[in-house]
C-alpha cells in the first residue's frame, strides 16, 4: 500500500470547514432552537456550547449568566409582539391586545412565563413592549408617575396569570375537579363563611377574557383615579 493511500493520508486541519464566529446573537438563536425541541430545561450553557461546537467557557464572554441568557431568550419571543402594527381603536382597547399579545407568548412557552417571574428582561423588544405600553397610559391620560409605577403591575397581572395556567397542578387537573371546587365555594355554609355564600357563583364566574378584560379595567381604572403621591408625602 502506497503513502498516497487515500485511507492513510492526514487531513490538513487548513482544509476542515472553519468554524462560524461566535455572537451573542448565535447563542440567543441556538438556545431559542434547544427551547423548542427540548425545553427550557435543557437550556445550558453547557448544551449550547455542545451545539455551537465549543466550551462553555466560551459563551461567558458574550452571556453574562444563564440568567441573562434566559432573559435575552424571552426578549426574542417577544419580537412579533412588538413588531405587530398598534392599530386603531380606543386606547384602552389598544392597550389590552398589546398585553394580550404578551400573555399569549407566555402561554405558548410555560416554561417562560414562570422564569419571567424571576428574570428582569431588558433587551430591545421589552423595552419596546414597555414603551408602547407607556404611550398607550399617555394618550388615555394616566398620569405620569401612576403609569411609571402601573407599568410593573400591567405586565405582572397576565405574566402571573400565564404560570397558574401554565402550571403542572393546573395542566393535570381535571375538569371534574374543577367542578368538584366550585360546588364546594357555591356551597359552602352561610354561617361559618357569610361572605363566601353572598358571592355564591360570582366567584367562579366569568373565566376567560371576560375575567381578564375586568382585571385590566381595574388596573387602568385605579392608574387613572389613584393619587400619584408617593407615601408618606
Amino acid at each position: 500500500m502506497t503513502s498516497s493511500d487515500p485511507a492513510r493520508t492526514p487531513v490538513s486541519r487548513r482544509e476542515r470547514p472553519a468554524k462560524p464566529a461566535l455572537t451573542r446573537q448565535g447563542i440567543i438563536d441556538a438556545a431559542l432552537t434547544i427551547l423548542r425541541e427540548e425545553g427550557l430545561g435543557k437550556v445550558t450553557m453547557r448544551r449550547i456550547a455542545t451545539a455551537l461546537d465549543t466550551g462553555p467557557a466560551s459563551l461567558y464572554v458574550y452571556v453574562r449568566d444563564t440568567e441573562d441568557l434566559h432573559a435575552q431568550i424571552l426578549d426574542a419571543l417577544l419580537a412579533p409582539v412588538t413588531a405587530a402594527s398598534p392599530g386603531a381603536g380606543l386606547w384602552r382597547d389598544r392597550l389590552k391586545a398589546l398585553l394580550t399579545s404578551y400573555r399569549d407568548v407566555l402561554f405558548a412557552h410555560p416554561e417562560i412565563a414562570r422564569m419571567a417571574l424571576s428574570t428582569q428582561p431588558s433587551g430591545p423588544n421589552y423595552l419596546a413592549l414597555c414603551d408602547a405600553i407607556a404611550g398607550l397610559l399617555n394618550e388615555g391620560g394616566v398620569p405620569d408617575r401612576a403609569a411609571a409605577w402601573g407599568l410593573d403591575l400591567l405586565l405582572l397581572y397576565p405574566t402571573a396569570i400565564a404560570v397558574e395556567q401554565s402550571s403542572q397542578k393546573w395542566a393535570t387537573l381535571k375538569l371534574d375537579d374543577l367542578t368538584a371546587l366550585a360546588a364546594r365555594i357555591t356551597t359552602v355554609d352561610a354561617e361559618r363563611y357569610p361572605h363566601l355564600a353572598r358571592l355564591g357563583d360570582d366567584l367562579v364566574s366569568g373565566e376567560g377574557p371576560d375575567r381578564a378584560d375586568w382585571a385590566l379595567d381595574v388596573l387602568l381604572d385605579g392608574m387613572l383615579t389613584a393619587s400619584s403621591r408617593s407615601p408618606g408625602s
